[in-house]
């Protein structure tokens, strides 16, 4: 209606100005509202292509995933498993939705449902998360499958574990092909107890099952990747953190980019280890660790906490975007407060990816090209 309104005004303007041209007072009387609503139709030409982050309230763990011209998006619930889907990822709080499965109220996957990831393997839809009985040394990671070829039709079916052969504590799993190869990545324990988590990998069989033993691909090397004290957590009084890993291809590089430092920390930040494709990539030696993050939190922005990201193109595939979530404020933690949010990168001469700095909420962004 604000947009009807303000062409009648402009075309108004336009009428009443043919017939008064003579008179000066009227001709610039006409002359500023012709300008002020021609400044109006242009502001919203303007906003309906521009969107400001965050794109939700919260969604902490973001996930996105482009298929036959929609975005699927998932994040973390708790609960349940939710798909968004979308022509448009900015319009979120629009887009259609499902819950497609819900915890069973006792078990072993009955609790703290995190970080769903939706992949599309063999001309099925999978959907990857990490799960407890009630306590977090229980957490490990589960999968559905679902043959429909839109996500949010058919049936999802749970397949039950996905799991190397020493089943430790696993979380935040994603999947990745490269030459015909799939690999699953995740962040676990090295042995039964919580204090550091790494960044594993292992072959996958088919998208259900893992045949080959974890690879550990990094650790908390780096003062930058190593805070986490846990003030008020006397008996494990701090936890180094590698966790969320994610894979972004790119030519012949593959990049591992991960959240470095705890998520109760604002220290939360994106790390990358680089492959090659084609390389023996259960090799820890085909892998190189970059010292430094990659994307961190900007005061000056007010945005804290950078970090379980994702990537995706736009639809018509000419542009690059990450998403992930963040805090509006320092100390905010691991709560319901981080956000999902999106921007375009581009890339390095040398090859790597260039995420530029998170932006402020009040900067209008160009949305993702159709």
């Amino acid at each position: 209606m604000a947009g009807d309104t303000s062409q009648m005004m402009h075309d108004a303007a336009q009428r009443k100005g043919q017939g008064c041209v003579r008179s000066k007072r009227c001709f610039w009387f006409m002359t500023l509202i012709f300008a002020a609503s021609s400044a109006t139709l242009q502001g919203q030409s303007e906003g309906a292509n521009t969107f400001h982050n965050p794109l939700l309230p919260s969604g902490p763990d973001p996930w996105v995933i482009t298929d036959d011209g929609f975005f699927y998006y998932m994040n973390s619930t708790q609960s349940n498993l939710t798909i968004w889907k979308t022509r448009d990822i900015t319009d979120l709080a629009h887009a259609e939705k499902k819950v497609v499965w819900r915890a069973p109220e006792a078990g072993p996957y009955s609790n703290e449902i995190w970080a769903p990831e939706l992949h599309h393997f063999d001309g099925k839809w999978y959907i990857y998360f990490a799960a407890d009985a009630g306590s977090n040394e229980t957490h490990r990671i589960y999968v559905l499958e679902n043959d429909a070829a839109d996500p949010l039709q058919g049936t999802w079916v749970f397949k039950g574990k996905v799991a190397d052969a020493t089943d430790k504590w696993a979380i935040d799993a994603t999947a990745f092909e490269d030459r015909g190869q799939k690999y699953l990545l995740w962040s676990g324990w090295e042995g039964d107890g919580d204090g550091e988590q790494r960044i594993y990998i292992a072959h996958m069989k088919n998208p259900t099952t893992l045949d080959s033993e974890r690879v550990m691909l990094s650790y908390p090397k780096y003062p930058r990747e190593q805070v986490g004290d846990l003030l008020n957590r006397p008996e494990m009084p701090h936890v180094n953190v590698n966790e969320g890993p994610e894979i972004l291809q790119h030519g012949d590089d593959i990049f591992l980019v991960y959240s470095g430092s705890a998520c109760w920390t604002d220290y939360y930040s994106l790390w990358v280890v680089r492959a090659k494709s084609g390389s023996n990539l259960l090799d820890t030696k085909s892998w190189t660790k970059y010292d430094h993050p990659f994307f961190q939190q900007d005061r000056e922005a007010h945005i804290f906490g950078t970090g379980h990201n994702g990537f995706f193109k736009s639809l018509d595939g000419k542009e690059d975007w990450i998403i992930y979530h963040a805090n509006p404020g320092p100390g905010e933690g691991c709560d319901n407060k981080r956000s999902p949010r999106i921007q375009k990168f581009t890339w390095n001469a040398d090859g790597t990816p260039n995420f530029g700095k998170p932006i402020a909420t009040n900067i209008p962004l160009s949305k993702p090209s159709q």
